[in-house]
């Protein structure tokens, strides 16, 4: 990731484009401070945390800029997005993550609103990383409910 992130970051030198040389530089000054505080570098799995942490800021920054009718300030968050989903990994479809959940709410026997907790906890461990925390838990509220 940190190659691709260095040739994207000339690239976007030599453009001149300056969101996507603002995004790439936070990517890398994360990872880096990442890598310090962990004390070696950085796995795959490790360096995708790190990009989907800063993702999930960026979305949640949108939506706070859209509530608040910035809407200049929300197709900047915008466009900061598209250029960050880039370097995360590939995020699983709704439906994906229902079978998950529907296969992991039929191995505990959980049918009732009240084993909500229950089927979260399973199912985020195996999902982490591969689906989006919302989506996983607006899945399990329309099975569960």
């Amino acid at each position: 990731m940190q190659d691709q992130l260095n040739s994207d970051l000339k690239t976007a030198m030599k453009a001149r484009d300056k969101t996507s040389l603002d995004v790439i530089r936070g990517l890398k000054s994360q990872l880096t401070n990442k890598k310090i505080e962990l004390g070696h570098d950085l796995s795959d799995q490790e360096a995708s945390e790190v990009v989907l942490r800063e993702l999930k800021q960026q979305k949640e920054s949108l939506a706070e800029f859209e509530k608040g009718g910035r809407e200049d300030l929300a197709e900047d968050q915008k466009a900061k997005i598209a250029i960050t989903e880039k370097y995360a990994p590939k995020q699983m479809s709704a439906e994906e993550v229902k079978k998950v959940v529907e296969q992991t709410a039929k191995d505990l026997n959980a049918s009732a609103p009240s084993d909500f907790g229950k089927v979260m906890g399973a199912v985020m461990p195996k999902l982490k990383g591969q689906a989006d925390g919302n989506v996983v838990k607006q899945t399990v509220k329309e099975l569960l409910g």
